[in-house]
């Protein structure tokens, strides 16, 4: 096996691993509203999510093609640097994760893909416009649009809902929260799993296994969608407590006016090709439902942490792509790329480890939220 072919291998692996973490980091974006309800039982909960991601991962490749042509110069591009890129939005997913932090996969790879093509071929490499047309403006727009459709909506689903008892309308938002969840699943695979195909397409190509106009080979959409879909029902749940807990207290037609919100939002953005963060979507809508309801609490020192790191993404990931392309450059070749890649293996073990001293699971995610959101009582994992 010639070292270029081992090299395509330990990419595409790369890949599958970060739209896996991909998955479970957003898990929380479709359910923690119906989890935290009791519309849905968590485990119940990744499962439906799972099953709709992988199916909307086939709907639509426009985002997939944004990813592959949209934001660097795909001559620049090397299995190396699509390689560092990976490894920056990995190491940013999991660190998120572990803190609980609702924080945005899309851009943690997109800025990690940056940060690698600066260091390998120069700002010039970078397609700036595309960048900011496709990254940073969406971006800023989408979670505010996010929070007013949601404010409005629950605001208007309160009111319209005024004369109904209040054992019905709990009942009937439970049965409209399972669809309205379940919508929002369905747009998260459009969206999310095409952003593994997109980079899996621009590896492909940096190799020569594909001209740069072939499109996404079907094994790619395949494997893509059943890696996010696998990842989702591991279920993440450290951020499933801090969305559906950590921002306010969430009713019932408040979780299906964020989850209508949400799914709105980020299937208007896929059918314009924008890589949106579904995870910036979603937080807004809960943010949104917290507002429109009245006298409810929305926690802004919550939201204020997520905010720093949304506007830290970029920049942090771009800054671990470009180290893990200088480290696997430094050593050198196939050799290089394979020592980055045991490290990056090392380091999330280390993460996942500490993790297990406060375990949070399926019987826990919904405790009472405290300080900073850890369980009142860890249990044993269920």
């Amino acid at each position: 096996m010639n070292g270029d072919l081992v090299l395509l291998i330990v990419v595409v692996i790369t890949a599958l691993s970060f739209d896996f973490t991909n998955g479970f980091h957003d898990t929380a974006n479709a359910m923690a509203t119906s989890i935290a309800t009791g519309a849905l039982k968590p485990k119940i909960a990744v499962a439906l999510s799972a099953v709709l991601n992988f199916v909307g991962a086939f709907l639509s490749l426009k985002v997939a093609a944004t990813i592959a042509n949209g934001i660097v110069d795909s001559g620049a591009i090397t299995l190396t640097v699509v390689f560092a890129g990976l490894v920056g939005g990995l190491a940013w997913n999991l660190v998120t994760w572990y803190y609980g932090i609702p924080s945005s996969s899309s851009h943690a790879l997109i800025g990690g893909v940056v940060g690698a093509t600066l260091l390998a071929s120069g700002i010039k490499a970078v397609k700036g416009e595309g960048l900011v047309s496709h990254v940073i403006v969406p971006a800023l727009l989408a979670p505010i649009a996010a929070i007013v459709v949601a404010t409005v909506g629950t605001y208007l689903v309160y009111v319209l809902t005024r004369k109904v008892g209040e054992r019905t309308r709990t009942k009937g938002f439970k049965i409209g929260q399972i669809g309205s969840a379940s919508l929002v699943s369905l747009a998260h695979g459009t969206n999310d799993a095409q952003k593994t195909m997109g980079i899996i397409t621009l590896a492909l190509i940096a190799n020569g296994t594909i001209t740069q106009n072939s499109g996404t080979p079907f094994w790619v959409i395949v494997c893509s969608a059943t890696a996010i879909a696998a990842g989702t029902y591991v279920g993440g749940w450290r951020v499933i407590r801090t969305l559906g807990k950590g921002l306010t207290e969430i009713e019932t037609p408040q979780g299906f006016a964020a989850e209508t919100s949400s799914a709105t939002v980020i299937l208007t953005s896929t059918h314009f090709g924008f890589p949106l963060s579904t995870t910036q979507v979603c937080t807004g809508s809960v943010i949104g439902a917290g507002l429109g309801k009245r006298l409810a609490e929305v926690r802004w020192g919550v939201a204020a942490r997520m905010g720093v790191a949304w506007l830290i993404t970029l920049p942090a990931a771009a800054l671990v792509g470009a180290l893990a392309f200088g480290a696997a450059q430094l050593i050198g070749g196939t050799l290089g790329v394979i020592v980055v890649f045991v490290a990056a293996v090392v380091f999330a073990a280390l993460l996942y480890l500490a993790s297990r001293k406060t375990a949070v699971h399926a019987g826990n995610v919904n405790d009472e939220w405290v300080g900073r959101g850890t369980p009142t009582q860890v249990r044993t994992p269920v």
